[in-house]
C-alpha cells in the first residue's frame, strides 16, 4: 500500500468512526508493534511511530531505566542510558531504532488488525462515555430497537440506551422503531462498554419537558418549584414567577392550551395539573389540592401536618379517584393533609369549649377542708347570765309555726284535679223532675235514651238495678263527647 493511501485509509476510518485521527493512529501504532513483536523481535519492548505528514513508519526498541537489572532484554542501568541521554531517570524509556525491521507475515497482519480493532472500540467506549457522563438529568430523544425481556434497547445517536422494566410506565406499550423522549438515569462503564439509563416514570422528565416547551421557564422567569407524578395518569406541577407581572400558570398552558397539549401528547395523555406555588405553607396546601375549594386550612409544624376543610359536596373531589389527589398534593407540597368535610369540621368544633366563655376556662373549684373543731382549751370560757337575750324578730320567726301541705296529699290532689271524671250514661241521660213532668211532645228528646227501670237522683229510695249486656254499656267522658264501647 503506498504511503498516501495509507494515510487516506487511516483518515476515512476516523471519520467512519467517528474518532479522532490521532486515537486512529494510536491504534495503528499498537497494531504494527504487536506484529513486529512477533516476529524477530518477540523478547523485545517493540513501539513503533507514524510520520502523519508521509505514512512512513519507524520501529524503536524500549529500554526501561532501572537500578538493578533483572531482565537484560527490556531493562537498562542509569549509568548506561545517561550515555546515550544525559537527562535520562530512573523509569524513563530509552529508544534505540531498529534499521532493518523486516515486514510482517500473514499471521502478524492478521494479529495487528484483531489489534486495530479493539482498541478502535474502546476508543469508541470511551467517546461515548465522555459525552454521557455529565448528561445525567437531561432528556434525549431515542427509537426502539429491540426488546431483551423485559427491558428495551434505545438507539440514542452514540450509543444505546438501557430502558429496564422498573422505569416503564405500565399503560405505554413499546414497539420497534417507535420515538419517544427519554429521561438520562444513569451512566456508568460495564464490561461490554459504557451503559446509559433511561426512564420514562422519572417526576424529572416532566420538569425537563416544561423547559423545552416553555421559554419562560428556560429563560429563568418563571421557575417549577415542585413536581410530584404518578406516571401514565395524573401529575401535579407547582410554578412560581420570578419577574412581576407574568402568569406562571398562563405562560405553562400556553396560547389556547398549545404548550401543555405538546407535553401531554408526549406523555400518551396523561393529565397535568399545574398549581401556582406560594412561600406561605397554607395556601400553598390550598393549592396543591386543585381542583377542589379549600375553605380553611391548619397547619402544625411540630407534626409537619395540615388539616385542610372543603364543602361537603367537593370532599370526593379533593380526596380523588382511590386518594390521587390527596396523595399527589401531599407530595407536592411536603405536608401530611387530613381533608375533613365542612360539616364534620363544624361538629368538631361545636364540642370543644368556647374560649370566651369565662366557665368554660375556669377551673372546678376543690371543696374547702373542714375547719377542725377546736379543742376545749382553745374554746372561750361561757359566762352565766340570768336571762338570756333573744333578739325579738328571731323568736317570731322560731315561735311562728309554718303550715306546710303533707307532699303525698298535696300530690294526690294535683293528681285528682287534672285527672278527667267520668260519669256513666244513665246518670248524665236522667231527666230531672220539671221534665218528667212537662206535657207530652216537650222535654221528650233528654228522656229518649233513659234507661229502663231507673230513678232520678231527685226520687226517693234507691234506683233499681238493670242488667245489661256489658257490650251495650257505655262510658261518657266529662271534658270529650264521645261514647266508648267496653270490650
Amino acid at each position: 500500500m503506498a504511503k498516501n493511501e495509507f494515510l487516506s485509509a487511516i483518515t476515512q476510518l476516523a471519520a467512519e468512526k467517528n474518532l479522532p485521527k490521532e486515537v486512529v493512529f494510536e491504534a495503528v501504532e499498537a497494531a504494527l508493534a504487536s506484529a513486529h513483536k512477533r516476529d524477530e523481535l518477540a523478547t523485545k519492548d517493540v513501539v513503533v511511530k507514524i510520520d502523519e505528514a508521509t505514512g512512513g513508519t519507524r520501529v524503536f526498541t524500549r529500554m526501561t531505566v532501572v537500578e538493578e537489572i533483572e531482565d537484560e532484554e527490556t531493562q537498562i542501568l542509569l549509568e548506561e542510558a545517561r550515555k546515550q541521554n544525559a537527562q535520562a531517570q530512573i523509569g524513563d524509556g530509552i529508544d534505540t531504532e531498529v534499521l532493518n525491521a523486516k515486514d510482517s507475515g500473514r499471521v502478524a497482519a492478521q494479529t495487528a488488525k484483531q489489534v486495530v480493532l479493539q482498541r478502535l472500540r474502546e476508543a469508541e467506549r470511551e467517546v461515548v462515555f465522555d459525552e454521557y457522563e455529565g448528561r445525567d438529568g437531561d432528556i434525549v430523544s431515542g427509537e426502539m430497537v429491540r426488546m431483551e425481556g423485559r427491558n428495551v434497547i434505545i438507539d440514542i445517536g452514540k450509543a444505546e440506551a438501557l430502558l429496564p422494566g422498573s422505569e416503564q410506565v405500565r399503560i405505554e406499550h413499546y414497539r420497534s422503531g417507535q420515538r419517544m423522549k427519554f429521561y438520562i438515569l444513569e451512566v456508568y462503564k460495564a464490561a461490554k462498554g459504557p451503559q446509559v439509563v433511561v426512564s420514562r416514570t422519572h417526576k424529572n422528565l416532566i420538569r425537563r419537558l416544561f423547559e423545552m416547551e416553555v421559554p419562560e421557564i428556560f429563560k429563568g422567569v418563571v421557575e417549577v418549584k415542585a413536581v410530584s407524578r404518578e406516571a401514565g395518569f395524573r401529575s401535579k406541577v407547582a410554578v412560581w414567577s420570578t419577574q412581576e407581572g407574568v402568569d406562571p400558570v398562563g405562560a405553562c398552558v400556553g396560547l389556547r392550551g398549545i404548550r401543555i397539549q405538546n407535553i401531554v401528547n408526549e406523555l400518551n395523555g396523561e393529565r397535568i395539573d399545574i398549581i401556582l406555588w406560594d412561600p406561605e405553607p397554607g395556601r400553598f396546601v390550598a393549592h396543591a389540592l386543585s381542583p377542589a375549594q379549600v375553605v380553611h386550612v391548619e397547619t402544625d409544624e411540630e407534626t409537619n401536618t395540615a388539616m385542610v376543610v372543603v364543602p361537603d359536596r367537593q370532599l370526593s373531589l379533593a380526596i380523588g379517584k382511590e386518594g390521587q389527589n390527596a396523595r399527589l398534593a401531599a407530595k407536592l407540597s411536603g405536608w401530611r393533609i387530613d381533608i375533613k368535610s365542612q360539616s364534620a369540621y363544624e361538629e368538631v368544633m361545636d364540642e370543644l369549649p368556647d374560649p370566651s366563655d369565662p366557665l368554660s376556662t375556669m377551673a372546678p373549684t376543690q371543696p374547702a377542708a373542714a375547719e377542725e373543731a377546736p379543742t376545749p382549751e382553745e374554746q372561750p370560757e361561757a359566762v352565766a347570765t340570768e336571762e338570756p337575750v333573744v333578739d325579738e324578730a328571731v323568736e317570731e320567726e322560731v315561735t311562728t309555726p309554718v303550715e306546710e301541705p303533707v307532699p303525698a296529699v298535696a300530690e294526690k290532689a294535683a293528681v285528682a284535679s287534672s285527672e278527667p271524671k267520668i260519669r256513666f250514661a244513665e246518670e248524665i241521660l236522667v231527666p230531672d223532675r220539671e221534665e218528667q213532668q212537662a206535657p207530652e211532645g216537650k222535654g221528650r228528646s233528654r228522656s229518649k235514651g233513659k234507661a229502663k227501670g231507673k230513678r232520678s237522683p231527685s226520687q226517693e229510695g234507691p234506683p233499681t238495678k238493670v242488667k245489661r249486656p256489658a257490650r251495650e254499656r257505655v262510658v261518657v267522658l266529662e271534658d270529650e263527647d264521645e261514647y266508648l264501647d267496653d270490650a
